[in-house]
C-alpha cells in the first residue's frame, strides 16, 4: 500500500465478465495498449490483469448520469457502470478502438468541464474516453 495514500484500499480492480475473451484481450491489452500485469490459462478458465493506470471511484446521482450522458451522446444510453479512460487524445484512440471493434455512441465533444469526451461501447463495457483541455 502506498504510504503517502490515506485510503485504505491499495488497488481498485474492475473485474469484467466477457464473453470473447480473446476478442477482449486483443481489444484492450493489442488496442487501448493496456499492459498486462498477469495472465492465466487453466482448466479453471482464463484471465489477464492489464495495468489501466491509476484507479478511482467515482459515484454520481442519476441525475448526473443522466447529463453526461445527453452530454456525451444525446440520449441516456449508460447503465449502471461506466468507465472512463483520461487519455492523451481521445478522438485518435476512439478511432483506433472503432477499427479493434468498438461502436461509438457520441462524441467527441468538448464537455462544459473542459474535457473532449468520446463514448464507445467496447467488449463487456461502456467507455468514456476523455482528454482534459487547458
Amino acid at each position: 500500500m502506498d504510504t503517502n495514500s490515506t485510503s485504505p484500499v491499495a488497488e481498485l480492480r474492475l473485474a469484467v465478465t466477457v464473453e470473447d475473451f480473446d476478442g477482449a484481450v486483443a481489444f484492450y491489452r493489442d488496442a487501448l495498449g493496456l499492459p498486462e500485469v498477469q495472465a492465466w490459462d487453466e482448466a479453471g478458465g482464463r484471465g489477464s490483469i492489464l495495468d489501466a493506470g491509476r484507479a478511482t471511484l467515482e459515484l454520481i446521482s442519476v441525475d448526473q448520469a443522466e447529463l453526461i450522458d445527453r452530454v456525451e451522446v444525446g440520449d441516456r444510453v449508460g447503465g449502471p457502470v461506466r468507465v472512463a479512460l483520461e487519455v492523451e487524445d481521445s478522438a485518435e484512440l476512439a478511432e483506433r478502438l472503432e477499427r479493434a471493434g468498438a461502436a461509438r455512441l457520441g462524441g467527441p465533444v468538448v464537455t462544459p468541464w473542459r474535457h473532449r469526451n468520446v463514448r464507445l461501447e467496447g467488449p463487456g463495457l461502456q467507455l468514456t474516453l476523455f482528454t482534459v483541455l487547458g
